[in-house]
């Protein structure tokens, strides 16, 4: 089953946590120094803020599923979206190891398609995909790969 995943780059964590948590009446699932996540069942979303350094605002998009079953199930369908599909195999990345497809929309907004494999003690790099407004991704094969994962 899919959930639906928001990340969003914010200026203060501390006061976004609180805002946050209020607005979802529950504390984050997941808490770092530079992170949070929660994981709303109702509506079913993965919600993680970020200062890291992308733009404050909307970072990226995406959905998380269950296994790697579902995962290769939805590239034919993001591939038609956007040919330049990015595949990361085991990518460190907010605090999790996951395996998972990116695409950029044609406003240069990237949607993030995952299967989270476990938790890291390591947030992770920034992804080429991410330029707000322009795609950087410049590799047309199936398989085009980068090396590091979506700091924000």
């Amino acid at each position: 089953m899919k959930r639906f995943h928001l990340h969003v780059s914010v200026e203060n964590l501390a006061r976004s946590i609180r805002f946050y948590s209020t607005l979802f009446a529950t504390e984050p699932a997941i808490t770092h120094a530079d992170y949070a996540k929660w994981m709303l069942e109702d509506p079913r979303v993965n919600f993680a803020i970020s200062t890291r350094r992308q733009p404050v605002g909307v970072n990226h998009l995406g959905f998380q599923v269950d296994t790697d079953e579902e995962l290769r199930g939805m590239r034919s369908q993001l591939q038609a979206a956007d040919a330049r599909l990015i595949q990361e195999d085991e990518q460190p990345c907010c605090y999790a190891q996951s395996n998972k497809y990116w695409v950029t929309d044609p406003t240069g907004l990237a949607w993030e398609t995952f299967h989270t494999l476990g938790s890291i003690p390591v947030y992770g790099e920034d992804t080429q995909v991410f330029n707000h407004g322009e795609s950087t991704i410049s590799d047309t094969s199936p398989k085009a790969t980068v090396s590091s994962c979506c700091a924000k």
